[in-house]
């Protein structure tokens, strides 16, 4: 049995929608909705973090700092990007919750060094990989320099924008990753000698032979790192990036061919740091436990062998709650920081003490736990379609009277309308009936013994019955089994201003559930159930896939019916995206050539007498020149071949003067403008 949710095909459970129970009954006054009702409905308090709320007017709000008495209204800033112009699709990184969750890291590990009597210090460097967008890199970089955080480059364009992004910090710790060539490992060891704190992993043997080569070269003596390949392996989808088989690493026995030739070298004394990394986002803290357990022991004979370790990286994995379950699913925790800070500081102590060597430096690389809740992004709704749910019996009726013969499948389909007005019926079967006339509907039609009307009363029909069946099973508070695939049968399809391949690209590739709900008119009722379609012309770019504390995901999300203006335009209506922080905006890619959205910065600002929010930077989006130049188009090549167009349809009388130069005036203005629809 599958829990029912809010929509108009349904209810909350305990939000009564005036349908008694379902089989006739006297009906129970709807309880009026409450803003409460959208936080449950939602999830916010679960997957929320303390950092998200909804004020009095129904507008979702940002507690960057989880202090109530200091929130930005979301739909405050939305309403003054406009007045800027800036328009939707944009994300918008908050600085302070930046700030808060990097230092709710520090001391969380600074908590647990305190209790544990952990003698070895700690640093949290940040992979710049999860998202490498200069100004939150120059964010965390100034952020972290009060913290004592570093960060990572895992390729030669990340190692380059590294060093330049530390400019006057030599202490700041530079970790690097990933495969690395002559030229790589030659740059690494120039910027030790010229101060800077930085440690190559050896992720490869040839690595080292690299490192070795060009300190000797160049007379540095270097700290170096190397990867270990655990036996112990992460959970959900990245934990085969874990384990004897992952991708990076030397194997035990290349571990120890190693202190040999650093031996040989002379250089045993700078083999500093062990790392390993057991897969991103890890579910189960059990894994992290069993993993760091057995780094300790590593650690610690290598120490034994002659190694000059002082530094165990533990690498990433720490995971945050996207779907609200606190479990070990693929998109949720069953751990929060301090949890993750204790086990990690406790186990290598303990290992270490053991052995009777002190305590190591540990570093984490925490990069989707420092900044996924720091971004969001906005979209606007363009408009929906929906199925109409309606019976219209006296049309149908009227419709029948026609027909020379009376189908049986609308006779039946009929039956199975009032029949659902009967006190004691049994959803399933009606349902199955509905299904079974509908199918015979189709086939008398695709035979051309049905007629078009008929065929239109057929699906009219059908799709009341599958609405009257869902409310009344969503009284009872359950769906069964037979019904579980209906909300989506019968959802509307709201379109919205945004290519999920650019801007929700772990969506689509993995099925990575991410928070969405409106920002604003949740003191109201959402009284619809809908799955969202972007812009782009490839039928993969929809979601969905919402998350669901009760169950893994549901297949429909809750939404308000939109609003029309006069005109006939829907009155703005927009959405939320949360936690999109890591990977998202630099795993984008260029479908249909929608680039980068807009993005913007912005502060909490509580100085008397103005808003509670400052626009610090403004990140403008792709333009359309913008995104044609990266697959190779010029666009002064374009704009002359459209002029030349256009002269030879004037010639040709097939255009005016005046017509031409509008297109090419549109044609030229495109060129500039964002890629979204504005």
């Amino acid at each position: 049995m599958a829990t029912i949710t809010s929509g108009s095909l349904g209810s909350v459970p305990g939000h009564s929608n005036g349908n008694g129970n379902g089989n006739g009954g006297p009906k129970v006054p709807p309880r009026p909705w409450v803003i409460d009702d959208s936080v449950r409905l939602y999830g916010m308090k679960d997957w929320g973090n303390g950092y998200f709320g909804i004020n009095e007017q129904g507008h979702m709000t940002v507690m960057p700092e989880r202090d109530p008495k200091r929130q930005i209204d979301l739909y405050e800033v939305l309403e003054g990007l406009r007045e800027r112009e800036i328009g939707t699709p944009v994300i918008i990184r908050f600085r302070d919750l930046l700030k808060h969750r990097l230092t709710e890291i520090r001391q969380a590990f600074d908590q647990a060094i305190a209790d544990h009597a952990y003698q070895g210090a700690y640093c949290c460097v940040y992979p710049i990989k999860v998202n490498q967008q200069r100004p939150l890199c120059e964010e965390i970089r100034d952020i972290g320099k009060e913290l004592g955080f570093g960060l990572e480059a895992g390729s030669k364009p990340e190692l380059l924008a590294v060093l330049g992004l530390t400019e006057n910090l030599p202490q700041m710790p530079i970790v690097c990753n990933g495969f690395k060539d002559s030229e790589f490992i030659e740059t690494v060891i120039l910027a030790t000698k010229l101060g800077r704190h930085i440690i190559p992993v050896v992720e490869r043997f040839s690595d080292l032979e690299l490192i070795v080569q060009h300190a000797q070269r160049y007379s540095v003596r270097p700290r170096i790192g190397v990867r270990c390949k655990p036996s112990a392996q992460g959970t959900g989808r990245w934990e085969s990036s874990g384990g004897m088989r992952s991708k990076f690493g030397l194997t035990v026995t290349e571990l120890l061919h190693a202190v040999e030739y650093l031996k040989q070298h002379g250089m045993a004394d700078c083999l500093n740091m062990i790392h390993f990394h057991i897969g991103s986002q890890v579910g189960d803290i059990r894994k992290i436990k069993a993993a760091v357990n057995e780094l300790a022991h590593i650690y610690c004979e290598l120490k034994k062998l002659g190694a000059g370790l002082d530094t165990i990286d533990v690498g990433g994995g720490m995971g945050i709650d996207y779907d609200g379950s606190q479990s070990a699913s693929s998109s949720s925790v069953n751990y929060g920081v301090s949890e993750y800070a204790a086990d990690v500081v406790y186990r290598i102590k303990s290992v270490c003490d053991t052995a009777g060597f002190s305590h190591p430096r540990i570093i984490s690389e925490s990069g989707r736990a420092m900044v996924a809740h720091s971004s969001l992004l906005i979209m606007d709704v363009l408009g929906k379609t929906h199925f109409p749910t309606d019976p219209d019996l006296p049309t149908v009726q009227a419709l029948m009277k026609s027909e020379s013969e009376k189908p049986q499948p609308v006779l039946e389909l009929i039956d199975a309308l009032e029949a659902l007005n009967l006190p004691r019926v049994n959803l399933v079967e009606v349902y199955h009936d509905a299904l079974q006339a509908r199918e015979e509907a189709m086939s008398l039609f695709n035979l051309g013994y049905m007629s078009l009307p008929m065929r239109a009363a057929t699906e009219r029909l059908f799709w009341s019955i599958g609405r009257k069946v869902l409310a009344l099973a969503s009284a009872k508070g359950e769906l069964p089994d037979e019904l579980i695939d209906l909300p989506q049968v019968l959802s509307d399809i709201y379109y919205i201003n945004v290519s999920i391949f650019q801007s929700l690209p772990d969506h689509w590739a993995i099925d990575q559930l991410f928070p969405i709900c409106p920002i604003h008119r949740l003191h109201e009722e959402p009284n619809r159930r809908g799955v969202l379609a972007d812009i782009t012309c490839d039928s993969d770019g929809q979601v969905d896939k919402f998350i669901d504390k009760k169950t893994a995901s549901k297949s429909v999300l809750e939404l308000h019916e939109l609003k029309y203006m006069p005109d006939g335009k829907p009155e703005p209506y927009f959405l939320g995206v949360f936690l999109l922080g890591a990977y998202q905006e630099v795993l984008g890619d260029l479908h249909n050539l929608y680039g980068d959205t807009h993005v913007v910065h912005v502060s909490f600002d509580d100085s008397p007498g103005v808003g509670d929010w400052d626009l610090d930077e403004v990140v403008e989006g792709d333009c359309v020149k913008e995104v044609l130049s990266y697959v190779q188009y010029d666009s002064e090549d374009l704009i002359r071949a459209m002029r030349r167009d256009v002269e030879r349809a004037v010639k040709a009388g097939s255009i005016t003067v005046a017509e031409g130069q509008s297109l090419l005036k549109f044609y030229d203005i495109g060129m500039e403008g964002y890629t979204y629809l504005e």
